[in-house]
């Protein structure tokens, strides 16, 4: 199977060949893919090299031209470092975009530090107006990708990851979706969580739902879950811990609940290791994911 990054690669060469409107900054990071699609479009896949603060001003420039910017790199150069520009020239300006990151929270241990960006939807969340997108599967990218080129001037955030789950969920219309049906409580599971969160609850009588889009975030969702069964809700992330539960407790502002907020520990893991390492060291693999919400909904 092809990973979410070959599979963006593959459908935005495409679509630059369909859509006269769509326009690829990037700085040098998947430069390689994208080397047949420059050679047809030279003034449409634009290679800034390394400086992520004039990517994402050349891409909120070609916003105000008319394009489609689709601006990509590695998450913590793509929201964090040239955060200023993101809000200025996108938020400030008014104009729209597609922010495609990859590597994620720790998709790239080897790359240290400097490569990993848990915080990035957390920090998306304070400007306006962005919608984020996080997948589970390739092919849920590659829905993910076509949706966000074609919605008109938005401002969009994909999060791409090596991590996946076995087998994609249909999207629809970009609402959470209810996976499993319980009454003790209810477990949000994000992107490519899902498979780890659906094995932990194996047996345990929860609702699971799954995103795939967390902004906007489907209050109604929630609300109807938590409606049905006890409203203690149990959020799953493969981000920084606690990034959505302001969201929902908003959904539940007016019902009496509880909220657990699972995901990337703010601590720094400063071995290398593997992504499987990672993920049970933040208490993201499945044993761990069972213990943690059993233990709450006790």
């Amino acid at each position: 199977m092809d990973t979410m990054r070959e599979r963006f690669i593959a459908v935005t060469s495409r679509l630059l060949d369909e859509d006269p409107r769509l326009a690829v900054v990037l700085a040098e990071i998947s430069m390689d893919g994208f080397r047949p699609a420059q050679e047809r479009h030279p003034d449409r896949v634009i290679n800034v090299g390394i400086r992520e603060q004039l990517l994402v001003g050349v891409g909120g420039g070609l916003a105000l031209t008319g394009l489609r910017p689709v601006l990509h790199t590695f998450a913590s150069f793509l929201v964090e470092r040239p955060f200023e520009q993101v809000k200025l020239d996108f938020g400030h300006q008014g104009t729209g975009g597609v922010l495609v990151s990859a590597s994620a929270s720790y998709d790239w241990p080897a790359g240290g530090f400097t490569h990993m960006a848990p915080g990035d939807v957390a920090l998306l969340d304070t400007l306006d107006g962005w919608t984020v997108h996080v997948p589970g599967h390739p092919d849920e990218a590659e829905a993910l990708l076509r949706h966000a080129y074609a919605a008109g001037d938005d401002r969009v955030y994909v999060r791409l990851s090596q991590q996946s789950n076995a087998a994609p969920r249909p999207l629809g219309d970009l609402r959470f979706q209810t996976v499993r049906e319980g009454r003790a409580g209810v477990v949000l599971a994000v992107g490519p969580l899902l498979d780890n969160v659906l094995a932990a609850t194996e047996g345990l009588d929860v609702t699971v739902l799954y995103a795939a889009t967390v902004r906007p975030f489907d209050d109604a969702a929630l609300r109807a879950a938590a409606g049905r069964a006890a409203a203690d809700v149990v959020l799953v992330e493969p981000y920084l811990a606690g990034t959505s539960a302001a969201a929902a407790g908003q959904a539940l502002v007016d019902v009496p609940h509880r909220v657990l907020p699972l995901g990337v520990g703010r601590a720094e893991l400063r071995r290398y290791g593997t992504i499987d390492e990672h993920t049970a060291a933040h208490g993201l693999d499945a044993g761990s994911l069972r213990e943690r919400i059993t233990g709450f909904l006790r």
